[in-house]
């Protein structure tokens, strides 16, 4: 879910900046500057090729060529243009942006950001290029989920441009993906000030109070959301994770069912709806769920647990065991699996592997309470036991 809503937020500011991108200076061959203004790309590539073997240090015709490139969104194709024109002429900014522009739409965003940093540095504040620049490097920072690097060119880009709702919905998943809980929140406010009816802003309020444990609030964020606009993507299944992440079964059935009837391949709303079945001893409910789980995604743990219990349950040991190798392979910190699995090789008489399995989950279950330990006393004197951890602490 996040790598979708990176790339569709991504490309949606991309196009709009794209657009804006200047054709370099004056100057250049008319017949060929003629051909491409009247949108006939093939000819007018043709026409600068022809002057390029004309005048051969010139890098105006390779610049053209990188923009004919771009404009048919052959992006690859327009970098290494770019990169000839400015081999030649390195000194031309128009194509830096353009080069970093093009790496950019390619996917290329480290080598974007090389583009874009130097001329963000070299332009004025009050330069409408300096903001579409700071949004450019923000943006690409998003993009190779370096969440806390976006963020403050996002929030410079959004104070000076305070009415885009894409950035600061941008800002604010990189707040939450940080893990600037309070931030998410001061952004969520500026959005509905914006936009009072917007779900998505709910669904990431409701999100960074789930981070902060407010669980109460979390759900009503998600219930605004979902009362707003129940066809919006992810609610269902965020409000329903909520509530199984409380245990409370029969809600969260509820809405990751409305999650699959917008979606009804939504791979993780497949998992816990049928794990809910599960639990609520339903297997032959949640077995179907939990196969088209699978094949829609192969790589949700949950569900190979899931189904390796299911048939360890009804006596199919090696389709058991089958899934729980791949559940083992997939979450390898998980206890459940380990126990489980632990559990099924002593049923198959295999001593030694069920031992194994029994020791592995018994490790990570030391590991996370010598974890909590050290959290609520970092500074506890070695080898004290949690009981003689001061009170307060």
């Amino acid at each position: 879910m996040r790598r979708a809503i990176q790339l569709g937020t991504i490309f949606a500011l991309a196009a709009a900046l794209y657009g804006q991108t200047a054709v370099p200076p004056n100057g250049l061959r008319e017949k060929a500057l003629l051909l491409e203004r009247q949108g006939k790309d093939a000819e007018a590539g043709e026409a600068w090729r022809a002057d390029l073997k004309a005048h051969p240090s010139d890098p105006e015709p390779y610049a053209h060529l990188g923009l004919l490139e771009a404009r048919q969104a052959h992006y690859k194709e327009a970098a290494a243009d770019y990169r000839k024109a400015l081999a030649i002429g390195p000194s031309i900014p128009a194509l830096h942006l353009n080069l970093g522009l093009a790496l950019f739409k390619g996917g290329d965003l480290k080598g974007a950001i090389q583009e874009f940093e130097p001329l963000l540095k070299q332009t004025p504040e009050s330069s409408p290029d300096n903001l579409r620049l700071t949004i450019l490097v923000g943006m690409a920072h998003y993009g190779l989920a370096e969440y806390s690097q976006a963020a403050p060119y996002l929030e410079s880009a959004s104070e000076r441009d305070p009415d885009n709702l894409s950035l600061l919905l941008a800002l604010a998943h990189s707040y939450l993906w940080s893990k600037q809980f309070n931030n998410v929140m001061d952004v969520y406010h500026r959005i509905l000030a914006l936009n009072a009816e917007s779900a998505e802003a709910d669904m990431l309020a409701g999100e960074a109070l789930d981070e902060m444990k407010d669980s109460d609030g979390a759900i009503k964020m998600f219930r605004a959301a979902a009362a707003v606009n129940p066809k919006e993507p992810e609610v269902h299944f965020g409000l329903g994770y909520l509530f199984w992440v409380r245990k409370q079964y029969p809600e969260a059935l509820v809405e990751f069912q409305a999650e699959l009837d917008l979606n009804p391949n939504h791979a993780q709303a497949l998992t816990y709806l049928g794990d809910c079945d599960l639990v609520l001893t339903h297997p032959a409910l949640a077995q179907p769920l939990l196969e088209k789980a699978i094949q829609v995604d192969p790589g949700i743990a949950l569900a190979h647990l899931d189904l390796g219990s299911i048939d360890a349950d009804a006596g199919r040991q090696n389709d058991a065991l089958r899934e729980l190798v791949a559940a083992e392979k997939l979450a390898p910190n998980d206890v459940n699996v380990h126990w489980r699995l632990g559990r099924l090789y002593r049923a198959m008489g295999k001593k030694e592997e069920a031992e194994a399995e029994f020791g592995k989950a018994k490790s990570i279950n030391q590991a996370a309470d010598a974890a909590v330990v050290n959290k609520i006393s970092p500074h506890s004197e070695q080898g004290q036991t949690p009981a003689e951890i001061p009170a307060g602490k």
